[in-house]
């Protein structure tokens, strides 16, 4: 990453990566459910994951709107 970026580029790639990470979560969760039944251990690892997807929507919605998490509560 040695490119210069404008504040709109970053912006742009920020929602990219917040986008990326909220279809990730989704999946993780989703995957997590299917596999509760038949394999806990795999399923407990999808949670840790879409937890740490979870993770990273708050810190890139603090980023895109400062102070959002803490009205929420």
């Amino acid at each position: 990453m040695t490119d210069v970026v404008d504040s709109d580029e970053l912006l742009r790639r920020i929602r990219r990566g917040r986008a990326f990470a909220e279809q990730q979560r989704g999946a993780w969760r989703s995957r997590g459910a299917a596999l509760a039944a038949e394999d806990p251990d795999a399923a407990r690892d999808a949670a840790a994951r879409g937890l740490a997807y979870e993770v990273v929507l708050k810190v890139l919605d603090e980023i895109l709107t400062p102070g959002r998490h803490a009205e929420l509560g």
